[in-house]
């Protein structure tokens, strides 16, 4: 029956995905935060989200926060519809895309230098790997992968399609993901990571003030092979318009600090992009669990 249930999720959404490429831009993101804000409600995910923005935000009321939640919902639908039409979200024709910090990008490229960038999942996360690589920079990114296999394969698909000309790379996170980055970093490319979600084999470190089990892998790579960081942040602006900062590469090792440390400094830059946009993160995410 979950077999059943899967292959009528899968050629759904590809029927619905096919639909969507014969809308309008604005109209497939309406549609799609119009859905979620109709069934995020409904799902487990909801009670999440709100304890977790009250905890962060303790002094705002209920009814505020069950309107950014619904806000969040809406953004997150747009998001996931907006796969559908990744191409035309990153067409230069289509204007949709702001970059502001493009400097920043142009000194790694003149000193050949590696980076690992690093986001969180706010406004339209997908862009972000396609942009950079459009940018010139090929880079490993990691991915947690979705329950149904399925849909899985056709979101990477469509991923894919975005970075076909690159030598850019998605990689589910996994033993073999941690394989092929280390082999990209020996192979001179960058990497990518949204650093804002659980990771249960990480370590406890402060997150708005509260333990939260946080991944300290990258910290190690980059310790390791000297590369940089460079935090991207994402905005998605109206008329769904984006805006990605390439903010300027961070060396937090110079002091010769621990990863606990250096993590506690990343999040501080972090937390200041979700209350700079709150409405515009992933609150559905278990993150304080």
């Amino acid at each position: 029956m979950k077999k059943i249930k899967k292959f009528i999720e899968y050629y759904f959404l590809i029927i619905f995905f096919f639909i969507l490429n014969f809308f309008p831009i604005d109209l497939v993101s309406l549609l799609g935060g119009k859905i979620f804000k109709i069934i995020g409600p409904l799902t487990n995910s909801h009670k999440t989200a709100i304890s977790n923005y009250k905890k962060i935000f303790q002094n705002l009321d209920n009814k505020s926060i069950r309107q950014d939640i619904l806000k969040s919902w809406e953004n997150l639908g747009k998001t996931f519809i907006e796969l559908s039409i990744l191409n035309k979200l990153l067409n230069k024709k289509n204007n949709r895309i702001k970059l502001l910090g493009e400097e920043n990008i142009k000194k790694i490229k003149k000193n050949n230098q590696q980076v690992i960038f690093f986001g969180i999942h706010q406004g339209n996360w997908e862009l972000l790997v396609p942009t950079i690589s459009k940018l010139g920079i090929d880079v490993g990114a990691i991915y947690r992968h979705i329950n149904n296999p399925l849909i899985d394969k056709l979101i990477l698909e469509k991923r894919n399609i975005t970075i076909k000309d690159s030598k850019t790379f998605y990689t589910p996170k996994g033993k073999e993901s941690a394989k092929e980055i280390i082999k990209a970093i020996n192979d001179k490319l960058s990497i990518i990571l949204l650093i804002d979600q659980k990771d249960s084999a990480g370590e406890n470190i402060k997150f708005f003030g509260i333990d939260a089990k946080t991944q300290l892998g990258f910290l190690k790579i980059a310790r390791k092979y000297k590369c940089n960081l460079m935090p991207v942040q994402m905005t998605r602006e109206k008329n769904n318009n984006f805006l990605i900062t390439f903010h300027s590469p961070i060396n937090i090792f110079e002091k010769d600090i621990n990863d606990t440390d250096a993590m506690i400094k990343i999040h501080s830059i972090i937390e200041s992009w979700i209350k700079e946009n709150p409405t515009q993160w992933f609150w559905q995410h278990s993150r304080f669990n």
